[in-house]
């Protein structure tokens, strides 16, 4: 174990040193690489929207992060997803996220049907890339799914400790504890009443009558923002 863990820590050093691509379609492009609509090829957009078992490469980026140490999720029921989303700006952008082989395919549908029809997603990197910070992730945005934590109270891992759930646009749709008035994240105080979509706002609220919404409603998921107690407008799970 202690020689598993020296080869982890020694090949973490050099991907640090030498960080190879993250995104593996059309000459390695990175995670977050924002592209013009001719770079992309319409009658195979397939090819952009994909689901790996967790290689050793990705691995390595996010052991000790959102994979700890502890850890009770398997690697194998993992899956590393790549896809296209739009951007606030309108443009094509690689993503990334980590997600439960169980909703790989769900994700992948979602995601594609979100593209073609412009939906916009800020940003999609794993949460590794914030130290695995909730925090720090939803501050800035960023769309993700696997991090592992428990139930608060529990030795029990939580949804996104399986990766069977997921957050977008955490910034815009935040998460609101009305009985306590927290908000998650604090700077997304401003979003989170009087949620009403105007048409100069580069990314939509989630709500009923939204295409994410009714995507991830589709295939089965159940969204956090119609809890009673805590709106989560960013969460949507399927157990």
């Amino acid at each position: 174990m202690k020689r598993l863990l020296q080869s982890l820590l020694l090949f973490s050093l050099l991907l640090f040193l030498f960080p190879p691509p993250s995104w593996g379609i059309r000459g390695g492009l990175r995670a977050g690489t924002v592209l013009n609509a001719t770079d992309i090829d319409n009658n195979n957009l397939g090819q952009y929207f994909s689901a790996q078992p967790i290689n050793d490469t990705v691995f390595a980026r996010i052991w000790l992060k959102s994979f700890k140490r502890d850890c009770t999720t398997k690697r194998d029921d993992l899956r590393y997803l790549q896809v296209l989303h739009v951007n606030k700006d309108g443009r094509p952008q690689t993503g990334e996220l980590i997600c439960n082989k169980a909703i790989a395919d769900d994700l992948l549908d979602i995601f594609r049907q979100l593209y073609l029809n412009g939906y916009r997603i800020e940003k999609m990197l794993l949460i590794d890339n914030y130290d695995a910070d909730d925090e720090a992730s939803m501050a800035d945005n960023n769309t993700s799914c696997f991090n592992f934590r428990t139930i608060a109270g529990s030795n029990q891992p939580s949804l996104h400790g399986r990766g069977l759930a997921i957050d977008i646009n955490p910034l815009y749709n935040p998460c609101l504890n009305k009985r306590t008035g927290l908000v998650q994240p604090a700077n997304g105080k401003r979003h989170a009443y009087r949620r009403t979509n105007r048409a100069k706002q580069p990314i939509r609220y989630i709500d009923p009558n939204d295409l994410c919404y009714k995507l991830f409603v589709q295939h089965g998921f159940f969204w956090g923002g119609s809890w009673r107690t805590v709106h989560d407008y960013q969460h949507f799970e399927k157990k």
